[in-house]
């Protein structure tokens, strides 16, 4: 006799696998599992996907629409997405996975507890690709009804155009993927931000970066908000560099979900981190890293002081070996700013080759012809990882520079 499914499984069961409950519930289970500081909750598991889609018979409507999509044209995906979401919309859960769900949901606490529904694919947060974003989550869901709501509008969400389009272009069969669903308690977050074990920017490994903003980390999330940034020494705990930014939205909860609010006045420019705060997350971190024997992008909540861990995956994208940003000369200045503004990005070796000995050319004439300058004292470009400075070697008197960094020995 085959064994019934096994639709609920606790949030912090160490056996908690990525067939059964998708790559951000298996690290969340394994983060539970080892005592690190994670909201309770439960797994539904890919059990009771597998089981709605075969009660409704949905799995070869859901195939032949992705067939019709084409990642080269968004509108396609777009199309079998919105085929998709209604197929899903219009049939119920099976009653015994509903009651599983409420029973478990009951188990959280008392009456209406607010919880975070969040997608779990089996095709997520892996060390090859992270697939972050590409499925849903549902923040301050109260009640059994919105719970089940959620739910289900999370298991359509393992067909949005974007997870549909990043998947083909991956080379991952429509037919082998799946999705969990993870309830969790929602922390009524005061902060919260995002945590790379390994500096994302140079490689460092010796280094940690945290982004944080006031509220649910929604606003970084959804690039609302630009966050503080704080760079910690991994060894020492101690902070080497900090960025605090003007913040001027943030998301809170409401009884009916979630929205953005403007961050009052007296905490648009202050810090959101202490130093013993950033300590604290950069040890947590140091944990995680230990765990998974590699850089991990953690998403974290602060609320009363303490510090919750929401996700773990692996970074994916980091130089190897790390950066090194140095210039040529003993100790320059070097600028981003004037008509650099126009060149953000690192720009290509064609452009370097071609682009900057033009450009420089026009610059040097100017500064003999406008502006009487010549040799240390003209400001030259410098290309550093792809990426254009001023570079000013003498401190003349003629220069009041913004954006300065230094480098150098």
């Amino acid at each position: 006799m085959q064994a019934k499914p096994n639709f609920i499984v606790s949030l912090s069961d160490a056996s908690a696998g990525l067939s059964q409950v998708g790559g951000k519930g298996a690290s969340l289970a394994r983060m539970a599992a080892a005592g690190l500081p994670v909201p309770p909750g439960f797994h539904i598991t890919t059990a009771a996907y597998r089981r709605f889609v075969a009660e409704h018979e949905l799995q070869e409507q859901i195939l032949a629409a992705v067939s019709a999509a084409t990642p080269e044209q968004p509108a396609t995906l777009e199309e079998t997405s919105s085929r998709i979401g209604k197929l899903f919309a219009q049939h119920a859960i099976p009653d015994d996975i509903a009651e599983a769900i409420r029973r478990a949901y009951a188990k959280l606490g008392e009456g209406n507890v607010p919880v975070a529904v969040r997608s779990s694919a089996t095709a997520e947060d892996l060390p090859s690709a992270s697939f972050a974003g590409q499925q849903e989550t549902y923040l301050n869901i109260r009640g059994e009804a919105m719970v089940l709501d959620a739910v289900k509008r999370c298991w359509a969400s393992l067909w949005t155009a974007r997870a549909i389009g990043y998947r083909a272009r991956h080379n991952i069969a429509p037919q082998d993927v799946s999705l969990a669903v993870v309830v969790q308690v929602l922390v009524p977050a005061d902060a919260a931000g995002i945590l790379f074990t390994a500096n994302p920017l140079t490689g460092v490994r010796s280094q940690m970066m945290i982004n944080a903003a006031w509220g649910l980390g929604e606003a970084i999330v959804g690039g609302h908000v630009t966050p503080d940034t704080v760079v910690v020494d991994k060894a020492s705990g101690k902070v080497v560099e900090r960025k605090i930014s003007k913040k001027d939205v943030m998301t809170i909860r409401t009884l009916e979900g979630t929205r953005e609010e403007p961050v009052p006045k007296n905490r648009r420019t202050k810090a959101v981190l202490g130093p013993a705060q950033a300590a604290e997350l950069a040890r947590i971190g140091a944990r995680i890293e230990d765990i998974y024997g590699q850089p991990m992008d953690i998403e974290w909540a602060l609320h009363d002081g303490r510090i919750s861990i929401v996700q773990a995956r692996p970074i994916t994208a980091l130089p190897d070996p790390p950066l090194e940003w140095k210039s040529p000369y003993p100790k320059p200045l070097l600028a981003r700013g004037s008509s650099l503004d126009l060149l953000p990005d690192a720009v290509s070796p064609l452009f370097i080759t071609l682009g900057i000995p033009i450009i420089t050319k026009v610059y040097l004439k100017m500064y003999a012809d406008v502006m009487g300058l010549r040799g240390e004292d003209v400001l030259i470009f410098e290309v550093i990882n792809g990426y254009i400075f001023l570079c000013f070697i003498k401190r003349s008197k003629f220069w009041g520079i913004s954006h300065i960094a230094w480098v150098g020995s």
